[in-house]
């Protein structure tokens, strides 16, 4: 990031202070690389590594047959055309569908990937963040693929916004890092959804179940007071999904361990 030098005095060594804390952030590829890529794919993670993303976050749901599949919606409508329910097709079924046209020509014939090559595409060193878009009947089948591949708390993070699912896999898998997803939803908006949870309230849970950290929608009006209270928990603070530096400035200046984003590579050429 390019520091305009200011005075000497406090603003200068906040600046300062600031500097370890770029420097250490991660970036997470949303859905692998989904600006240039079609989401949930193969391509989609192979260029989020290519662009030099530290993590890349996938979502899972189960099949009709109990295989794991990597797909955001519950219907399979939206990226490969065919108006249907993921929990109501067998991965040989949804293995025939196209996830790559919708994005453009060039990545026809894209599949939804199963976890598993989504772990063994996942270079040495380098880390999934597997959401849960379902509840906890997922956990006993992802405590399966997790020991087939050899995959552990050293490459894979577990998100969740389904709490229970979150409590399943510290009970199954309790050496996983767990993030509790939540989104923020302004008290003014109009929509009837219930409004967000406090601070005080997402903390008190989040260490009540011996959760790793939040994961937090980039609008929450967080304060470096709310920041302090979290890290002074013991917990991680965690930010989704940002395509504004600006916005992802915010972030980091707040303490955030890392940030999801579609556009991995240009987020971070931007925070230079």
């Amino acid at each position: 990031m390019n520091f305009r030098i200011p005075a000497p005095g406090l603003a200068f060594a906040a600046a300062l202070s600031l500097l370890p804390v770029l420097r250490a952030v991660d970036i997470v590829a949303h859905r692998g690389a989904s600006h240039d890529a079609p989401e949930n794919t193969l391509a989609a993670q192979k260029l989020a590594w290519e662009q030099g993303a530290d993590a890349v976050e996938t979502d899972i749901h189960l099949t009709r047959d109990g295989k794991i599949v990597a797909c955001h919606d519950q219907s399979t409508k939206r990226t490969t055309g065919r108006d249907a329910r993921i929990a109501d097709l067998t991965l040989a079924e949804l293995r025939k569908l196209d996830a790559g046209s919708w994005k453009a020509a060039w990545f026809a014939g894209e599949k939804l990937p199963t976890l598993d090559e989504q772990i063994r595409l996942t270079p040495p060193g380098e880390r999934l963040l597997v959401e849960i878009k379902v509840g906890p009947e997922i956990v006993p089948e992802l405590a399966r693929c997790l020991a087939r591949n050899g995959a552990n708390e050293q490459n894979i993070t577990i998100i969740s916004f389904n709490f229970d699912a979150l409590l399943e896999v510290r009970k199954r898998l309790p050496r996983l890092p767990t993030l509790w997803l939540v989104g923020y939803r302004r008290p003014e908006a109009a929509d009837t959804a219930p409004p967000p949870p406090s601070v005080d309230d997402m903390i008190r849970r989040a260490t009540d179940a011996g959760l790793t950290g939040l994961d937090l929608q980039h609008n929450w009006p967080l304060t470096p007071a709310d920041t302090r209270k979290i890290r002074e928990a013991g917990l991680q603070l965690h930010v989704w999904t940002v395509d504004d530096p600006a916005v992802a400035r915010h972030w980091i200046a707040l303490g955030a361990a890392s940030i999801t984003t579609n556009r991995p590579g240009w987020l971070r050429d931007q925070l230079k």
